[in-house]
């Protein structure tokens, strides 16, 4: 393990690193594409199964890719903060600790040599028992997306007939799932429960239907014709309906009288007395 060198740390190893993990990263980005183009050779020729397996292998390198990515600004990360790595100090500081930790732990799954030797740097600035709990994620100090990127898991099979899906459109091969449901006979249904509302409708009886349009009314444009409330009965109504004879319409009303007129009628009352 290589003694700690602050200069030869910081001049070197993390720019380094970052040089050399674009440089893997767009070899196997274009390994990748030669490895899709593939994919749509065997789908097109009909040879399916092949071509899973061929997808599984395509899944893992991008899962690899996104670790590379990882580690790349985790190392831009060091070479900003490089000064809280210098600090004389056993354990990092909390600023660059996530950093620190992935790099020790991820840096042995990557085949750069350049990160190797920064990692060596690392364990021994911050020491063997500190360098042995990342390496065991102890505490869970290492990021939870950097050890999603390196567990070793068989990809699924949604996940693989997604790949192959993508990988038939962009090369122009007309493949579908085997898992995939078939489209329906009529495809002009509307999808939000059309149907159901049909066989609700065809439920209901003739008789009921028929009772339900009558009840509505007769419509005009499209829309229904208000019905208005009717009247309250005044007090005479009420009475003679009480009295069970009919209701006789009333007449206009009298015109009102004059202030003399109503004058000469208390006179002629005195008159009277």
């Amino acid at each position: 393990m290589p003694p700690w060198n602050a200069t030869k740390a910081k001049a070197c190893r993390p720019l380094l690193s970052v040089q050399r993990l674009r440089t893997l990263q767009e070899k196997k980005e274009a390994q990748a594409k030669a490895a899709r183009r593939d994919v749509a050779t065997l789908l097109e020729r009909g040879k399916t199964e092949t071509a899973r397996i061929r997808v599984e292998n395509i899944i893992n390198e991008d899962v690899y890719l996104e670790l590379l990515e990882l580690i790349e600004l985790y190392c831009e990360l060091l070479i900003a903060r490089f000064g809280l790595v210098d600090q004389n100090t056993r354990e990092p500081d909390p600023a660059v600790y996530e950093g620190v930790c992935c790099i020790i732990h991820a840096a042995p799954r990557t085949e750069l040599k350049e990160l190797h030797i920064l990692r060596d740097l690392l364990m021994h600035k911050y020491g063997r028992e500190s360098s042995a709990a990342v390496m065991e994620n102890r505490d869970g100090c290492v990021s939870d997306r950097v050890m999603k990127k390196l567990s070793v898991e068989m990809p699924s099979a949604e996940l693989v007939d997604a790949y192959l899906t993508e990988i038939a459109k962009g090369y122009g091969v007309r493949w579908t799932s085997p898992s995939m449901p078939a489209p329906g006979p009529s495809g002009g249904e509307d999808s939000t429960g059309g149907g159901d509302v049909k066989e609700a409708l065809s439920e209901i009886p003739s008789g009921d239907v028929a009772d339900a349009s009558s009840a509505a009314g007769p419509q005009s444009g499209g829309q229904k014709t208000p019905k208005l409330p009717d009247l309250p009965p005044t007090e005479d109504e009420d009475g003679k309906q009480q009295a069970g004879g009919p209701t006789q319409p009333s007449g206009p009303p009298p015109p009102p009288e004059d202030e003399f007129t109503i004058l000469a009628k208390r006179f002629e009352a005195l008159k009277k007395r």
